[in-house]
């Protein structure tokens, strides 16, 4: 019960050192290892301390002391990680010493250090050590462990994991048999070590790779793989209902990983390397599984009608191909094999028979390997006759029939085909290709099935269908387009038809404009990224018409009158981008606004000549803030005077007049509430976000001075939102060839008029008529109330009755009404010059829609 003199309750000898971090705290761990070098229940903790212990040392001696290291070697402390690990310690005291050796070589910065720790082969003695596997702990950490090393190795290190003398690469070979591990995170750190081991690129070691264990590792890999896509089709075939799209992504994740993991090896250009991997790709995984899965008498991989994979699948996997590999010699052969079919079944049954032929062992079953000779004999005895062109069946998947399901992936994999790098490095694929006719007349007769009244077609397949047809038809700008007047008049007609169909929804659809222009920017903002659209696992599955699955609106079909008008919305909008395309025509209409012309916060504005409201904001949490409100045709606006000028004002708030909402106070004649919504987003029609993207973009009260410039104010409010509606809808009705009443000039007492009246002024001083110029009688500006206008502050030097015997000077361009972007800004630019231009853009910035319509600190 009571302690050794000599002894301490560490069990080492002598007191135990206060500084943790020194050469004699080392010293000290040293005896309590001495003295505890078999493993019991007594002392298993003390052990487990000590390793970490010993841990932070050897890191603090890496970086400030070089002694630590030497008597860490000259003790030969590594080899007591060793001789405890031979032990049956348990698992405990097992992820201990891994997790120890994990965070010293993971922190160790010094080379010397580096190599003194590899220096005696304990480290190889210790990856081939046989761990309890079973224990997912002691996994994680091995694992772990093996990939840190990886990450030290160079031409230098190298030698210390890979002997050249008795070819043994331990950290590699052991390292590879966890490639198909049940756990994600365990294939993936292993994928990741083979790549740091190519890397390093030693001649010697890459031989012993190429001749030992890149033929099995990569048969076995492609074996895997060739499985999980099998798993992927069942999963897919047996998911109508869309009842299991977590587990359908996460496979499609993993497959994708997969793929980017052939990508890797093969851009670090090890050629001998490159050419194991891809005899392998073609003979266990191209030609038996993705591309004879095309055709409807591929190969069978069980007895039974099933394909190996349904046709929608294999368009699938052959357009990840050609987005995500660009290796030349790959992609390119692939690609012969697609056009050239008879090509294409010399190499089948080639590769079938070598195969066969092989001496390699792969860990295939007896089944597996019978039904890979039924196979060969299959396709030797000529049942292989009975299959058609593979170029022909892409094709054929992009007639329009009952849906887009197989459209959608054969313009997948041909997009990918002309933007594969591979594939275009001599020459563009698209100009040498001769059946560019019979896949234009494909593309514009579905087209034309998707501007009907009724069509199956979705609509990120007709905005695919139309990337690809400018690819194809219409390569640049300096090249006249591809198509002849047959198509052109298809062209020309599908487009009307998507005009007639969206006029529809234009005489219907009270949220037309709402719609209309949350469907413009939209396809602005986010155009469509093919890379992007087939990591999306939804696809996969068959085209619904219900937003109860989640999938995306653009990804299914329309529900409901508001989903339809919003197709015939977005349709009408990509036909009318092809027609400017193939024309060689720049948008001039779309989006109705231009957003660069528009006021924004910060603006500094000259107020000079404006009708001004001033008022009182009063925000939710009840802060009150002195503003004057600006109206102007398109857009409400609060002000706050700028102290360094006088007559000018920074904008604090701008919102759209289309979206305001204004209501009067029963309780106060001089309060109005006034609410600006958010401008509308395509996403947040018909979805169920949280009630923070639901906010309004303002909700404050506005209390005025008295109840006359309250009324002033909600009538001009109110009007200048219908006008600003009106004007919306006009335009709109001139895009759908809509006879509409052509909206009014903007009502007196706006900016706009404001100018008018300003510059016909000027013009009148500028050619010297006028010798003492001054406001009109009774009102300084035209109002609409046939009065003053309410709250106007008369700016210095512009109301005032000039003198006869005062020389009369031309106003400068500042006295107009003018708005600086920002503070440092020395450009003026008009402000109701940008008012009435709005309505007109020309080449719009919708980047910068962001910023208006935004509250700032009012």
């Amino acid at each position: 019960m009571f302690r050794s003199r000599s002894g301490s309750w560490f069990g080492g000898g002598g007191s135990k050192p206060k500084n943790p971090h020194s050469l004699d705290h080392l010293k000290y761990l040293y005896n309590v290892m001495i003295k505890n070098q078999t493993v019991s229940e007594s002392n298993r903790s003390l052990l487990v301390e000590s390793l970490r212990s010993i841990t932070e040392i050897l890191i603090w001696g890496d970086q400030n002391d070089s002694s630590v290291f030497d008597f860490f070697l000259e003790k030969n402390m590594l080899s007591f990680f060793l001789r405890i690990m031979k032990q049956k310690c348990g698992s405990f005291v097992c992820v201990q010493l891994l997790q120890t050796l994990n965070i010293l070589f993971e922190n160790i910065r010094n080379e010397t250090s580096l190599y003194y720790l590899l220096s005696n082969n304990h480290v190889n003695c210790i990856i081939v050590h046989k761990f309890d596997f079973s224990d997912e702990e002691v996994m994680a950490y091995y694992i772990s462990f093996l990939k840190t090393l990886s990450l030290k190795l160079n031409v230098h290190t190298i030698h210390f994991f890979f002997n050249e003398n008795t070819n043994d690469f331990p950290l590699y070979t052991e390292a590879i048999k966890f490639f198909n591990h049940s756990e994600s995170m365990v294939r993936i750190a292993v994928r990741t070590l083979t790549l740091n081991v190519y890397k390093v690129g030693d001649e010697a070691m890459l031989n012993f790779i190429r001749d030992r264990t890149a033929a099995p590792y990569f048969s076995n890999l492609v074996w895997f793989i060739g499985n999980h896509i099998v798993e992927l089709d069942n999963c897919v075939r047996a998911d109508a209902d869309h009842q299991s799209r977590g587990r359908l992504s996460d496979l499609v994740a993993e497959h994708l990983d997969h793929i980017h993991y052939v990508n890797d090896i093969l851009c670090l250009g090890i050629d001998n390397l490159n050419e194991v991997l891809v005899e392998q790709l073609f003979q266990r995984l191209l030609l038996p599984l993705y591309i004879n899965s095309l055709n409807k008498g591929q190969v069978q991989m069980k007895s039974g009608d099933r394909p190996m994979v349904s046709r929608v699948v294999s368009l699938f996997l052959l357009s990840q191909i050609f987005l995500i590999i660009h290796h030349r010699p790959l992609v390119v052969t692939i690609l012969r094999i697609l056009i050239n079919f008879e090509e294409s079944q010399a190499m089948a049954i080639a590769a079938v028979q070598q195969d066969n032929a092989a001496a390699i062992e792969d860990n295939i079953t007896d089944e597996e390997k019978e039904q890979r000779m039924s196979s060969s004999t299959a396709m030797n005895s000529g049942e292989s006759s009975n299959l058609t062109s593979h170029l022909e069946t892409i094709l054929e998947s992009l007639d329009p029939a009952e849906n887009d399901y197989e459209a959608l992936f054969g313009l997948s994999l041909l997009y990918a085909i002309g933007q594969n790098r591979g594939v275009n490095e001599d020459k563009p694929f698209w100009n040498t290709v001769e059946w560019k006719p019979t896949l234009v007349g494909k593309l514009m007769l579905l087209l034309s099935s998707a501007c009907q009244m009724i069509s199956k077609i979705r609509p990120v397949t007709v905005d695919l269908a139309i990337n690809l047809l400018i690819v194809v038809a219409v390569p640049n700008s300096s090249v006249p387009h591809g198509l002849d007047d047959k198509n052109i008049a298809l062209l020309e007609q599908a487009k009307e038809e998507s005009i007639m169909v969206a006029r529809t929804f234009f005489k219907s659809e009270d949220m037309f404009l709402e719609l209309f222009e949350a469907e413009v920017n939209e396809i602005i903002k986010r155009p469509l990224q093919v890379e992007y659209l087939l990591q999306d696992s939804s696809i996969l599955l068959p085209p619904t018409g219900t937003p109860m699955t989640g999938i995306e609106f653009t990804k299914r079909l329309p529900c409901g009158e508001v989903e339809r008008a919003r197709r015939a919305i977005r349709v009408f909008v990509l036909m009318r981008r092809l027609s400017l395309a193939v024309s060689g025509e720049v948008e001039a209409q779309l989006p109705l606004v231009c957003v660069q012309q528009c006021i924004k916060i910060s603006d500094i504005l000259d107020l000079n000549n404006s009708d001004l409201i001033a008022c009182t904001v009063v925000n939710r949490e009840g802060t009150r803030l002195r503003r004057f409100l600006v109206i102007d045709p398109n857009q409400l606006i609060l002000v706050e005077p700028d102290s360094r000028r006088l007559g000018w004002g920074v904008a604090k708030f701008v919102g759209f007049l289309q979206d305001v909402e204004v209501t009067g106070d029963k309780d106060d004649s001089r309060c109005l509430h006034v609410t600006v919504h958010n401008s509308p987003t395509a996403s947040t029609f018909l979805s169920s976000r949280s009630p923070a993207h639901r906010l309004p973009q303002l909700a404050a009260r506005f209390v005025f001075d008295d109840h006359i410039r309250c009324m002033a104010a909600k009538q001009r409010l109110s009007k200048g939102r219908i006008k600003a509606r009106q004007r919306k809808m006009h335009l709109i009705g001139k895009l759908l060839d809509v006879n509409t009443s052509t909206p009014s000039s903007p009502p007196l007492g706006t900016l706009h008029a404001m100018r008018q009246d300003s510059l016909s002024r000027h013009a009148l001083l500028s050619r010297g008529v006028a010798g003492n110029v001054g406001p009109p009688p009774g009102n300084a500006f035209p109002s609409p109330f046939g009065i003053r206008p309410i709250g106007f502050r008369r700016a210095p030097g512009l109301a005032v009755t000039g003198r006869s015997d005062t020389p009369v000077r031309p106003r400068s361009s500042s006295a107009h009404p003018t708005v600086q972007r920002g503070s440092g800004s020395k450009e003026a630019i008009p402000l109701t010059e940008l008012s009435a231009s709005a309505d007109h853009s020309q080449n719009s910035d919708q980047q910068e829609s962001s910023s208006v319509g935004q509250a700032a600190n009012l």
